[in-house]
């Protein structure tokens, strides 16, 4: 009885050890299914450094991710930290003279995401903001020019916010906190005065 069970286990201990001792055949679909997951995954140049494609890849996610939450069509171009920095900051309530990710004003809002983005110091109120920018014009804005409202001729300006493209612009509103809108919304529409940009010394 022995040596019957001895004979069997040494019958498939044979069998076993053709399978695992042949050559992976080269055409064989699970090798090929292998690289192609190879290939997915990041490359990296000899210094460790990640690739131009690896590098182009993770652009493309991010400019396609700011595009669905800021609402915009992208071209791929655009200043990225901007993008990414307004992203940061919606949600973000409002808060009548602060400027922190716990609740900020308009001007509050500006004024750190210039300080975040571009390393420039703003005036802290939006009347200050406009009496020291260049005037654009309406059809000549471009993203990280300032739009500033008010409520009728005559009238001080009361808001700011942050050209981003298409008509749209974030802010920093009373009701909502920081958010996209549209200068073509009927009361942005109707309260817009004049769109600066800030120059750089």
């Amino acid at each position: 009885m022995k040596n019957t069970i001895l004979y069997c286990l040494a019958a498939a201990s044979t069998t076993l050890s053709f399978f695992f001792e042949r050559t992976p055949d080269a055409t064989n679909t699970s090798s090929a299914s292998i690289i192609a997951e190879a290939s997915l995954l990041p490359s990296f140049a000899d210094d460790g450094t990640p690739s131009d494609a690896t590098t182009a890849s993770r652009d493309s996610l991010a400019y396609h991710y700011y595009s669905q939450t800021l609402g915009v069509d992208l071209a791929f171009n655009e200043n990225k930290d901007l993008l990414r920095t307004v992203t940061d900051w919606i949600g973000t309530p409002y808060r009548y003279g602060s400027n922190s990710k716990k609740g900020t004003d308009c001007s509050g809002f500006v004024t750190r995401v210039f300080e975040e983005v571009y390393g420039v110091t703003l005036k802290r109120s939006s009347r200050s903001m406009f009496e020291n920018v260049k005037r654009v014009n309406k059809e000549q804005m471009e993203a990280g020019d300032l739009v500033f409202f008010r409520r009728g001729p005559g009238q001080p300006i009361y808001h700011v916010g942050i050209y981003i493209k298409d008509g749209k612009f974030a802010h920093s509103a009373t009701n909502g906190g920081v958010m996209i809108s549209s200068l073509n919304q009927p009361y942005y529409h109707r309260n817009f005065y004049a769109a600066g940009r800030v120059e750089n010394e």
